[in-house]
């Protein structure tokens, strides 16, 4: 790999590109890079695979409702109706109807004062549901700038990808294990963990020549990438079956799940 290549690869751009953060410039120079050369290719599928990878533990359902609820109050305007009949009267009767229009005049005012009143409340909604979608973008960026993160460390070459796969005990369990030791970081996928009863749980445990470390409990709804505390010098992973909540010391013999680390 040419050193052209190299600066490229480690410049951020393709992770950029990939979650649509370059400026036209910069799409322009990844797009010519991915097509001329194979390493950027191959990277690019590798970054594109990571990010499925990350996205799925930090996918949050869109609001509902909220865009519609705005656009529907911006719309509604108060609407006052008034039907007036005029009536010619007699002088005798211009009291009566001086007072009639006193009485109209006073029933128009109060229902301009509870349109107006409703209106400010309706308003004041709108208002809390702008601000609400605003918190909502603001916690979309955070997101983004997480996956960009987690996609990076993913991405790092130093990382090192393990895969481990259950025993006879727990023939469907599998995780994948990302350790960086360069950076000192440990990130694990639960991508599938057989259902247990309900007083147990599954706990992964760090291999300190012959010393069993946890790392922490994988429960049934942590199915996602998840950061682990990182074991200097672990010799392997292990994941047990142990009562719930935990155990402070390894119950090796219900073991499901070993792999030795380079």
């Amino acid at each position: 790999m040419n050193e052209k290549i190299t600066n490229f690869l480690n410049s951020g751009l393709l992770e950029k590109y990939l979650i649509g953060d370059t400026t036209s410039v910069e799409t322009e120079k990844v797009e010519s890079f991915i097509s001329k050369y194979p390493d950027v290719q191959n990277a690019y599928n590798s970054l594109q695979h990571n990010l499925e990878i990350v996205v799925k533990t930090n996918a949050v359902e869109a609001p509902k409702f909220i865009l519609d609820n705005i656009l529907d109050e911006l719309d509604e305007k108060p609407v006052v109706k008034l039907n007036a009949k005029k009536k010619y009267k007699a002088w005798y009767k211009y009291t009566i109807a001086a007072s009639l229009i006193a009485f109209i005049f006073a029933g128009t005012s109060y229902s301009f004062y509870n349109q107006n009143l409703k209106l400010s409340k309706e308003n004041q909604v709108v208002v809390d549901e702008i601000f609400d979608l605003r918190s909502d973008i603001e916690k979309n960026n955070m997101m983004l700038d997480n996956v960009m993160r987690q996609l990076l460390k993913l991405n790092n070459p130093e990382t090192e990808k393990y895969i481990i796969s259950g025993n006879e005990r727990a023939k469907d369990l599998k995780t994948v294990a990302y350790i960086n030791p360069k950076e000192k970081t440990s990130m694990i996928d639960v991508v599938s963990l057989p259902e247990l009863p309900e007083e147990q749980c599954y706990q992964i445990w760090a291999d300190l020549q012959g010393e069993m470390v946890s790392l922490g409990i994988l429960n049934e709804t942590d199915r996602k990438l998840m950061n682990l505390p990182y074991a200097e010098n672990a010799l392997a992973l292990n994941i047990t079956i142990e009562p719930k909540g935990g155990n402070t010391v390894a119950s090796v013999e219900n073991s499901v799940a070993e792999i030795t680390l380079h």
